[in-house]
């Protein structure tokens, strides 16, 4: 339930391996299931502090967060309520919508979908969106028509899927535990469009659906993206929430190696940053 989820003033530690061996899998779904990730090690650490929104950089932004999430100074802004986690934005990007982060309270054989949700729609124009598509790009784009990018439409949509389909307990290095395993398949759909002009003839017209591999600084970038995650969560208030997670493919194959929740003796409330 939400009295299980982050709070203010609470500190998360969570570590990575990267090579977590083929013993670590996800696993069935059903009751009373096993998964052992007590071989886990630790490659890497990451410490995320959970603060008042009051007092950070962008408080003014988000009047109805009541949770902020620091991750190495990115500042994510939630709303925790009893039916649910919803991210309102990042850093300054406010999105549209809120976004549902955790459906509110876990059982097994939950399942929603939210979305689809336009998360942010915005304008672009100036002299940074010259620096992304610049003129040998829009000449490119518009089969020579144009050589000016004047505005950009960026709309970003989520939908995102969230099944609980398995319960037993999880070891991991921390020890044994009740869970939950969470599935969640988030869906992104950006769509760019852009009105090009000649500086010349001063004529212009727009060009939609633009794919990102087309712009070079974009080209890493997909238009329609899907993460696929399971996560082993715990209403164990020895530890915290979420005991781990794995990103896999459309197989189940294991990307990217295994996050888990580990302790860190140098983290304390103390330490919490203000903003």
């Amino acid at each position: 339930t939400d009295t299980d989820v982050f709070s203010v003033g609470d500190v998360f530690c969570q570590a990575h391996d990267a090579n977590p061996g083929t013993v670590i899998n996800v696993g069935s779904t059903g009751l009373n299931q096993s998964w052992d990730f007590s071989s886990l090690q630790e490659s890497s650490l990451n410490t995320t502090f959970f603060i008042s929104p009051i007092g950070t950089n962008y408080e003014n932004k988000y009047p109805d967060a009541n949770l902020c999430m620091d991750d190495n100074g990115s500042l994510s802004y939630y709303n925790k309520t009893s039916t649910g986690v919803f991210l309102h934005g990042v850093g300054d990007t406010v999105f549209n919508s809120p976004a549902l982060f955790y459906p509110l309270p876990l059982t097994y054989g939950l399942y929603i979908s939210d979305g689809p949700i336009v998360v942010i729609d915005t304008a672009i124009s100036g002299s940074f969106l010259s620096l992304v598509i610049p003129p040998v790009t829009v000449v490119a784009l518009s089969n020579g028509l144009a050589n000016k990018a004047d505005t950009a439409l960026i709309q970003i949509t989520n939908t995102t899927d969230f099944e609980v389909n398995g319960a037993g307990t999880t070891t991991t290095p921390l020890g044994t535990y009740d869970v939950l395993r969470l599935k969640r398949i988030q869906n992104t759909l950006s769509v760019l469009n852009v009105y090009c002009s000649d500086t010349v003839s001063g004529i212009g017209a727009w060009i939609n659906n633009i794919p990102f591999s087309s712009i070079p600084i974009l080209s890493g970038f997909s238009n329609d993206e899907q993460e696929i995650k399971y996560q082993w969560i715990t209403d164990d208030a020895s530890v915290k929430f979420l005991l781990a997670e794995i990103v896999v493919d459309s197989l189940d194959n294991i990307i990217n190696g295994v996050s888990f929740q580990t302790i860190s003796s140098s983290s304390s409330v103390a330490e919490l940053p203000l903003n």
